[in-house]
C-alpha cells in the first residue's frame, strides 16, 4: 500500500512538473527578465513566505548570495523571513500581517524586486508585502498556486506571475523550488555569460 502511495507521488509530481513547464515558461523569462534588470541596476532582491515558503525564499537568497551552480561574485539578496527578533516584535507590537512589509518599507528602495511566494495565493502577509512593495516602487515577482488567489489579483502588469496549475501544497512547493532553480540558473547565464 505505502508502494503504490510513493509511486503515485512521483506519477503526480512528474505530471505536473511536465504541464507546469508549458505555463510557467513565459513568466520564467518575464521574472528573470525583472530580477537581472534589478541586479544590474545596483538594486537587490528581496524575498518572503511562510513555512515551507519561507524555507524557499531563504533557498532562493542562499543561491544568490553565495552561488548556485557557477563561480561568480555574491549577488544582492535578502529573505525578509530570516531575523526572528523583527518578525516577532513585529508580530506581538502591531500585528502578523505586517512582518515582511514593514521590514520590506525599511530595506527595500525603488529598483529593487520582490519575490514573494505563497502556494495558496492568500497569505496575509505576503499580500502586505506585495502591497508595500507597491507603494515604494518594488517589482514583484509572485511565486503561487490555486489560481493565484489574492496576491494574483493584486499583481500589476510589470510583475510577473508564477502561478503553479495546481491546489495540492506538496505539488505547488515542488514545483516552486524547480522554478527558484530555473532562475538562479537564468540570473547566472544572462548576468555571467561562459
Amino acid at each position: 500500500m505505502i508502494e503504490s502511495r510513493i509511486a503515485e507521488h512521483f506519477a503526480e509530481s512528474a505530471r505536473l512538473k511536465a504541464a507546469a513547464a508549458q505555463a510557467l515558461t513565459e513568466p520564467l523569462v518575464r521574472a528573470s527578465q525583472i530580477f537581472v534588470d534589478t541586479l544590474r541596476g545596483g538594486g537587490k532582491i528581496l524575498s518572503c513566505g511562510n513555512g515551507g515558503s519561507a524555507a524557499d525564499a531563504q533557498h532562493f537568497a542562499a543561491e544568490l548570495v553565495n552561488r548556485f551552480e557557477i563561480e561568480r561574485p555574491p549577488l544582492a539578496a535578502v529573505a525578509l523571513s530570516t531575523d526572528t527578533s523583527s518578525l516577532t516584535s513585529i508580530a506581538n507590537d502591531y500585528a502578523y500581517q505586517q512582518v515582511f512589509s514593514k521590514p520590506l518599507r525599511a530595506l527595500g528602495r525603488r529598483g529593487d524586486a520582490l519575490l514573494a511566494i505563497s502556494t495558496s495565493g492568500n497569505s496575509g502577509n505576503v499580500l502586505e508585502a506585495v502591497h508595500a512593495a507597491h507603494e515604494i516602487g518594488v517589482r514583484v515577482v509572485a511565486l503561487t498556486g490555486n489560481g493565484g488567489g489574492k496576491i494574483g489579483a493584486a499583481l500589476r502588469s510589470d510583475d510577473a506571475h508564477l502561478c503553479v496549475p495546481h491546489r495540492k501544497t506538496a505539488r505547488i512547493q515542488e514545483v516552486h523550488l524547480l522554478c527558484i532553480h530555473c532562475l538562479c540558473d537564468a540570473i547566472d547565464t544572462l548576468l555571467f555569460p561562459r
